[in-house]
């Protein structure tokens, strides 16, 4: 998956909530805040679909 199209769905969910996306970079990963959840995402152009889809697990996109 595309590094853009996840942080994509990450900020419609943030909307959907009602919440600030609140992002902090590092030197090889983004720090992301959505409310009570949080995470990071890899800075890399693709991201392997299981790491995209378990960052979306954690954040509440996916059930």
């Amino acid at each position: 998956m595309k590094r853009a199209h996840l942080m994509k769905q990450l900020r419609r969910h943030a909307k959907a909530l009602g919440c600030e996306m609140v992002l902090t970079e590092g030197s090889s990963h983004t720090k992301v805040v959505i409310g009570e959840a949080r995470t990071v995402v890899p800075r890399h152009r693709e991201i392997n679909e299981l790491t995209a889809t378990a960052i979306l697990r954690q954040m509440g996109v996916l059930k």
